[in-house]
This record gives C-alpha cells, sequence and structure tokens, in this order.
C-alpha cells in the first residue's frame, strides 16, 4: 500500500474487476485502451492480480484519502513481449485534470524502481493520448521507440533510474 498527499493506492484485487469495467467502459477513457469486452477485461484484471503474487508488484486501485472513492488504477505491468515494466494509469474521466494521475504515477515510480530492480521503467502511450504524454513528461519519461501493444500503437517512454534519483 502507497499513501499520497491526497491518494491511497492499495494492490488491485478481483472485487475492482467490475469498476474497471464500468471505467473503461466510458468512451472517452477507453479511447487509447484495446477494446476489451467485460468478459476480457476481467479475464486482463485477474492477470494484473497475479502479477502481485508472481513479481512482488502490480497494478493498484487508486482511491481519494478521505472517501475512498475509487478514481481509477495505476501501477506496474510487466510486458512479456518487452520483459520491461511499465508504469500505467487509467483514471474515471471525473477524476481527470486534477493531478491525480502525476501523484499516483511519481509514487508507483518509486515504488517501481525500489521494487523490480530494472535500470529503467516505461510508459505505452497511445500516439493521439496527449493528456497522457503531458503526464509523463512531468515524471521525466522521455520518447523510446515507437511499437505495438495489444493490437494498438503505443509510443513507449522511457526513464531511466540514473535520470530519477539525480
Amino acid at each position: 500500500m502507497i499513501t499520497t498527499e491526497r491518494l491511497f493506492l492499495r494492490p488491485l484485487t478481483l472485487d475492482d474487476a467490475d469498476r474497471i469495467v464500468e471505467m473503461q467502459s466510458d468512451p472517452e477513457v477507453g479511447r487509447y485502451l484495446p477494446a476489451f469486452d467485460a468478459e476480457r477485461t476481467r479475464e486482463r484484471v485477474g492477470h494484473f492480480v497475479a502479477q502481485w503474487a508472481e513479481r512482488g508488484y502490480g497494478l493498484f486501485a487508486v482511491e481519494r484519502k478521505g472517501t475512498g472513492d475509487f478514481l481509477g488504477r495505476v501501477g506496474l505491468i510487466h510486458w512479456e513481449q518487452f520483459d520491461e515494466v511499465e508504469v500505467g494509469w487509467t483514471l474515471r474521466r471525473d477524476a481527470w485534470g486534477h493531478g491525480y494521475a502525476t501523484e499516483a504515477a511519481r509514487a508507483c515510480v518509486d515504488f517501481g524502481f525500489a521494487r523490480c530492480g530494472k535500470p529503467y521503467l516505461t510508459c505505452n502511450i497511445h500516439p493521439d493520448n496527449a493528456p497522457s504524454f503531458r503526464v509523463a513528461e512531468r515524471l521525466g519519461y522521455r520518447r523510446f521507440r515507437e511499437d505495438t501493444l495489444l493490437g494498438m500503437p503505443v509510443v513507449v517512454n522511457r526513464l531511466d533510474r540514473s535520470a530519477h534519483s539525480a
């Protein structure tokens, strides 16, 4: 569990699957995500939950301190196809524009470098997702390469451990 100034991050559980399905069914939220139906989204949540047991890190549910309102998900995802660890974030639309994504992702970057031992972390962003690029820039990420993930084009951004600690 991680606590920030305004947020509480706890490991994602299968009980969060319906909240994730609901969040990602918002057309604005899902615009830059793979088009998974509810069943496939629940399967993905199960995969992300399993990463906690397998790797000692994974995705967190993001909750607002004080109210416990579910705002979205953020955390570490190991992508086998790249052998890289991504810090990813997706928040409900009503949580956009408040700095929550940056606050939560910054805490996950710190957690990721402490936990996974990789020399760098990535974030994979759809080429048209300008708000996520702004979050990545605030965190110190730099463009690394273009690739494909889950059938969608992504720009892979990279944050080196040495640049993060500097």
